[in-house]
């Protein structure tokens, strides 16, 4: 018999290296292509049929007030518990079954398939025992990762190694996948899809111009008055200078040219330190 699987987004980081962007959103409601990142995890759980749980701290009103009745919330009142902590703390929802875990800020898109089949190998055929890991190449020069493979945003625990968790702060790599991988239990599952973290400027910059296909992507109701080339342009926004590789989210105004940046609504551009890698 298949085991019972839910699904976890972790949602509660403080998003320190996309600040100041994340001193006004959690780095989950960061939009890209115009959809909240916790969205699109949300989606990808109902695309295989998974009850969602969603875990949050940083700025953790917006994340409560944003999901509302669409999955389970877990806050931590006293600040993020790290990957493991807040998967923990989750227990007692699990409840026996196993979990497909995923980080809210990763930006996964196979173009081929629909959200949630594009990951549906890491469910196929799993009989409860191994932890399973999604996986995409390491980049050439890159010595970390898993038997040459690195992590893309989604793992599948049992419950035998969610029973071990404790709620205090620390990391899935050193509770769970490290010691599955010792014990001969982890197996690493290929992603054919593109992946991105997008804890940077310049991978989250690179996420939205993915998701607009390489175009640009402006909202019905937003003001453009200037050229908006490869840019993101969302609701209510207004766009009064050329813009090129940008996104300007809702609500925020682009006043003199820029290429590489994020605008907020009254806050500076963020730039990025680097072009945006696809």
């Amino acid at each position: 018999m298949t085991p019972e699987v839910c699904g976890v987004l972790l949602a509660a980081g403080e998003g320190v290296r996309l600040r100041p962007l994340t001193e006004l959103l959690p780095k989950a409601l960061c939009p890209v292509g115009n959809v909240p990142l916790l969205d699109r995890g949300l989606a990808r759980f109902d695309g295989l049929g998974l009850p969602a749980a969603v875990n949050a701290a940083y700025l953790k009103e917006q994340i409560v007030r944003h999901v509302g009745d669409r999955a389970h919330v877990s806050v931590e009142p006293e600040g993020p518990l790290g990957t493991s902590g807040g998967v923990a703390r989750l227990r007692g929802w699990i409840d026996g079954r196993g979990a497909l875990v995923g980080n809210a800020d990763g930006y996964l898109a196979d173009p081929a398939r629909e959200p949630g089949k594009d990951v549906a190998a890491l469910l196929d055929g799993w009989r409860g025992d191994s932890v399973r890991m999604l996986t995409k190449p390491v980049p050439p020069g890159d010595t970390g990762g898993f038997s040459g493979r690195r992590f893309a945003g989604l793992s599948l625990i049992p419950w035998r190694y969610l029973l071990r968790l404790e709620e205090t702060k620390a990391d899935l790599v050193r509770t769970v996948w490290r010691p599955a991988e010792t014990a001969g239990d982890l197996e690493l599952i290929a992603y054919d899809g593109i992946y991105i973290d997008t804890g940077t400027p310049a991978d989250y910059l690179a996420a939205n111009r993915h998701a607009a296909g390489g175009g640009s992507l402006i909202a019905a109701d937003a003001s453009v008055t200037a050229p908006v080339v490869e840019s993101v342009v969302g609701a209510h926004a207004r766009v009064r200078a050329p813009i090129t590789r940008c996104v300007v989210w809702p609500d925020a105004e682009v006043a003199s040219p820029a290429t590489d940046a994020i605008f907020a609504p009254g806050r500076p551009p963020v730039f990025a330190s680097a072009p945006p890698r696809l």
